[in-house]
């Protein structure tokens, strides 16, 4: 099958590969009511040139962006947002409260991911990152609502993968735009027992109970589907979301299993290796055939991302 770079998945919403890293690892979405649209999530400042020619393709005239949405302000969910705001004339981002500043001035946002990739990396996967003029910045509280056309939109403080996090909930779709709160789960794991979903603890703010109380809360809005920003759409989320919150727990007991007997600069290593066999292991449990080199390949990323998390989390416990 081929890859589809755009992918309409209905109720006027549109799933774009944001081609950061590889094809089928990020996405972002355009959601329309009426003549006007929204983006939700932005992928990297690389990600801009793609969005701006699904725009082109639909005929869709900038200025009838209303918003640019990053649900937080991780650089693969939020890195295009300068560059999108740059380019959307009437745009407004609508970002969480605790996000907002690093919109505005992402200098700390910028060394911290030059310090971990070194420049050449960091240009390859990001980029750049633009600010964004404060005036045309709206923060987005607990409770809060924005129109898109004839499209209301409600937002939902979702702390637990990060303090700065919302979601999305888009009443006419009964669908949730969750970002990194409701796990990742990539296609390719997809078996006849339906999506193989995961818990994310990317670095540094990972909160086991406060994301497992995220994720009950997005379950009691009772949604039909998740727009996921790794990866795509899934369907029938409430045994999904019950999957997270055990898994979470899961995390919580291998990291401190791990603690027990390493520290320091073994400690993130040995994590990965308890990771990977936990990983593979629900894979295989759940169908997937894939060989270890296979699910390497697309689960690799985010198996060295939870285990730095998991690390920072433990890090954190014992100050």
């Amino acid at each position: 099958m081929t890859f589809q770079t755009f992918d309409d998945l209905g109720q006027q919403i549109t799933r774009i590969d944001t081609a950061m890293v590889h094809e089928g690892l990020a996405a972002c979405y355009l959601l329309g009511g009426g003549d006007e649209y929204a983006i939700i999530e932005t992928g990297t400042h690389n990600t801009v040139p793609t969005i701006l020619a699904l725009l082109k393709e639909r005929k869709i005239d900038l200025a009838k962006v209303k918003y640019v949405i990053p649900t937080h302000v991780h650089l693969d969910h939020a890195g295009g947002a300068g560059g999108l705001m740059q380019a959307l004339p009437a745009a407004t981002l609508l970002v969480h409260p605790r996000g907002a500043r690093h919109m505005i001035d992402p200098a700390k946002l910028k060394a911290g991911a030059t310090a971990v990739y070194g420049e050449a990396q960091f240009a390859e996967i990001y980029g750049d990152i633009i600010p964004v003029d404060e005036r045309r910045v709206r923060t987005m509280d607990d409770g809060d609502e924005a129109t898109v056309g004839d499209r209301k939109l409600v937002f939902i403080d979702t702390p637990g993968h990060a303090r700065h996090h919302f979601c999305v909930y888009d009443p006419r779709s009964r669908g949730i735009f969750t970002g990194d709160t409701f796990g990742l789960s990539y296609p390719p794991l997809t078996t006849a027992k339906g999506p193989f979903i995961c818990p994310t603890t990317t670095p540094v703010q990972f909160d086991p109970p406060a994301l497992k109380a995220s994720i009950r809360k997005l379950l009691a809005l009772q949604p039909q589907r998740i727009y996921l920003t790794h990866y795509s759409m899934v369907e029938n989320p409430q045994p999904l979301g019950e999957r997270l919150q055990t898994m979470v727990d899961d995390y919580v007991a291998l990291a401190e299993t791990v603690a027990a007997t390493a520290d320091g600069d073994a400690l993130e290593k040995a994590l990965m290796a308890a990771m990977r066999e936990y990983l593979f292991g629900c894979a295989r449990e759940h169908g997937c055939e894939m060989s270890d080199e296979q699910l390497e390949a697309v689960l690799g990323l985010d198996i060295q991302l939870n285990s730095q998390g998991l690390a920072v989390w433990l890090q954190s416990r014992s100050r």
